[in-house]
């Protein structure tokens, strides 16, 4: 399916809109194309591609609002599509924090666009699918990986003259590398806007070498540590704080940036000063969407300045209640980091753990975002600069806000499930068990 352009989704949306009776009507159009392409044990066993075009409407009358979804585009169909949702906005209850809808909007251009991406067909998949799959094969390794790429386009509009249009593409690889014996487990993942950027050769050697550097994993006691944590670690965990930044659990006392006897913490200085957290959707590594599910226009938002909160996001509902501007929630977060390599940090090292990844993390207290989880494909002990040998995984129970006090140094940055994430040097990282678990 050819991803319709801004002119004709614009098109179907008014010929929508103009059939409302309600108060208000919203429409929105999305359209793409989806492939994937999964192997276990070396060998491909599904593959795919789907095509989807969805309108849905949304129509409201007074604070009562009904929705349908369809996925034809006759007159027939539209006119069928805002009855029946108007039809079941006049069934439901009202909903005391409904908010009205937005007028005119000016969102920001961003590049979440790349041919290459879309021109990805079954063959380019198969080809990326052996390009990881011959290397573990000629050195006696196992490897499991998923590669999914989307290419597609979003608009929406209301009755109030309100309109966006964007077009994305991405992809996203895994890969999961063991040794014949089993004792030895790797991993790495990428993900972009642009294919072009991404080599699976290149990530599934990464995976390679950390296999067979893992294998016979030695047992340490459990504890604090000075622990080296690879983008994907470090990112498994703080991505977290950007889901905890909503003002409203805030406000309510639900929230880590709830102060005792009321108030929030924004303001303070909760971190490390060398912490800078912000959002951008035309970071040109992450761009996104700019827009919100309300229509809210997303802009460039600094988080975290020099360890101090600066600002929580805010509905347009829960705004308007606080007498404050709305804000919209970070799609991705860019973590500010520093000039050093992997490497580096490794030979800065006295003693420690270099961890891969976490997995399984559950959370054990969300007011103070502590939680629990395991290490997992590649944990190693660090000694005089050198990775001396592997580890056997952890249970770790930490908060990323005692983490982000921690700091000893920052690294290099790297993108990671849509966010850049610098490595990171953090001492007194609780492991409190082990796992016999690869």
């Amino acid at each position: 399916m050819a991803i319709l352009s801004r002119e004709e989704a614009k098109s179907i949306i008014d010929k929508t809109l103009a059939l409302s009776k309600s108060d208000e009507m919203s429409v929105t159009l999305y359209g793409g194309k989806t492939g994937n392409i999964r192997y276990a044990r070396s060998t491909v066993n599904t593959s795919g591609e789907s095509e989807e075009l969805t309108l849905s409407v949304t129509s409201v009358y007074g604070k009562r609002s009904g929705s349908t979804t369809i996925n034809e585009l006759d007159d027939e169909s539209l006119e069928k599509a805002v009855r029946r949702a108007e039809e079941i906005a006049e069934l439901a209850p009202e909903n005391p924090e409904y908010m009205p809808m937005l007028g005119p909007q000016q969102y920001a251009e961003s590049r979440t666009y790349a041919e290459s991406t879309h021109k990805i067909d079954p063959e380019f998949r198969a080809q990326a699918a052996a390009d990881s799959i011959n290397p573990t094969s000629a050195n006696n390794l196992s490897s499991a990986g998923y590669l999914e790429d989307f290419s597609g386009f979003t608009a929406m509009g209301n009755s109030k003259g309100m309109f966006g249009y964007n077009q994305t593409t991405s992809v996203d690889f895994s890969v999961t590398v063991r040794t014949e014996d089993g004792t030895g487990s790797g991993y790495a993942i990428r993900d972009f806007n642009d294919v072009s950027l991404l080599d699976t050769g290149k990530v599934t050697q990464i995976a390679m070498q950390k296999a067979q550097a893992s294998q016979n994993a030695q047992a340490l006691e459990p504890g604090k540590y000075t622990v080296i944590l690879e983008p994907t670690a470090a990112g498994d965990l703080l991505r977290l704080i950007s889901r905890s930044m909503d003002a409203r659990s805030a406000d309510e006392g639900r929230s880590f940036l709830s102060k005792r006897g009321g108030g929030t913490r924004v303001g303070e200085r909760l971190f490390d000063e060398r912490v800078n957290i912000y959002s951008d959707p035309t970071h040109p590594e992450i761009p996104a969407t700019p827009w919100t599910n309300e229509g809210l226009a997303a802009e460039k938002t600094q988080w975290v300045e020099n360890g101090v909160v600066k600002n929580m996001y805010y509905s347009r509902y829960w705004a308007e209640r606080q007498g404050v501007k709305p804000v919209a929630p970070p799609s991705g977060i860019i973590i500010e980091g520093g000039d050093k390599t992997l490497a580096d940090l490794i030979r800065g090292t006295e003693r420690g753990i270099l961890v891969t990844r976490f997995w399984y993390i559950r959370a054990v207290d969300p007011q103070t975002l502590l939680y629990t989880g395991l290490t997992r494909d590649g944990t190693f002990y660090i000694e005089n600069g050198e990775i001396k040998f592997p580890v056997k995984n952890f249970r770790f129970n930490e908060s990323p806000i005692i983490m982000l006090n921690n700091i000893e140094e920052l690294g290099q940055q790297q993108r990671v499930g849509g966010s850049m994430i610098p490595a990171m040097k953090i001492r007194d990282f609780t492991f409190t068990s082990l796992s016999d678990a690869v």
